[in-house]
């Protein structure tokens, strides 16, 4: 079954187009990783994928259900790393996921689990602004896990990160296993070898149109560099 149909996709902004043509197929249990210049249409398509952001053209759907009429029965199923944290500057690690946790249903137990699994226990009552870039990013990774999502959408996911908390998130937010399989993820990344490496399909952008779209197999890191010249 197909996660994501996408068929000619389109949105602008005023007069610029951010994203023109664009058509995939992603199956269920498949990660697409989404390469291109800053500019090129990325986190625009991320956040259609999350219904943040109507299409003006074309027809999206989203874990079988089209966007935008059906937006409102994706938004539960989905995760979102965006750039902005879409936390609370004011709350604490724990006040802003337990804050998202009532959103969804899900008890404090599974904040405190990722908390641990995320060495933030111990600045877990610290205010959000009181941290470092690298500690927020760990707690808006656990903000975008924190109901299991059945799809990711992660805008560059290990960005501020040092090696050792690389280390403690990839495991979250890697492909996975349950019992329906592999979860989907959509990525955008900048990094050719890393990205290629758990990618199952590659799209790349350029000015908001599709410049490469292949399985990840396929793919020579040479061409993932040709997008930024």
């Amino acid at each position: 079954m197909a996660a994501l149909q996408v068929e000619g996709l389109a949105r602008h902004f005023g007069e610029r187009e951010a994203l023109s043509d664009v058509s995939l197929t992603l199956a269920e249990g498949q990660t697409l990783v989404v390469f291109g210049p800053n500019g090129a249409g990325k986190t625009t398509f991320l956040r259609v994928l999350a219904t943040l952001l109507r299409p003006h053209a074309g027809e999206v759907r989203v874990l079988g259900r089209s966007l935008p009429r059906e937006a409102w029965a994706v938004r539960g199923r989905v995760g979102l790393l965006a750039h902005e944290p879409l936390l609370y500057r004011e709350l604490t690690a724990r006040e802003n996921l337990c804050f998202h946790a009532r959103l969804h249903g899900v008890g404090e137990r599974r904040v405190d689990e990722l908390l641990e699994a995320l060495a933030m226990s111990a600045r877990a009552r610290e205010r959000l602004r009181t941290l470092s870039r690298g500690m927020v990013q760990r707690v808006a990774i656990a903000r975008a896990v924190l109901h299991e999502p059945e799809l990711l959408l992660l805008d560059e996911p290990y960005s501020n990160l040092d090696p050792a908390a690389v280390e403690l998130v990839a495991p979250l937010i890697g492909a996975g296993t349950d019992p329906g399989g592999r979860r989907t993820r959509v990525i955008c990344s900048h990094d050719p070898s890393g990205g290629l490496a758990q990618a199952d399909v590659v799209l790349g952008l350029r000015a908001g149109r599709p410049a490469l779209l292949r399985a990840a197999a396929e793919v020579r890191p040479g061409e993932i560099a040709e997008l930024y010249r």
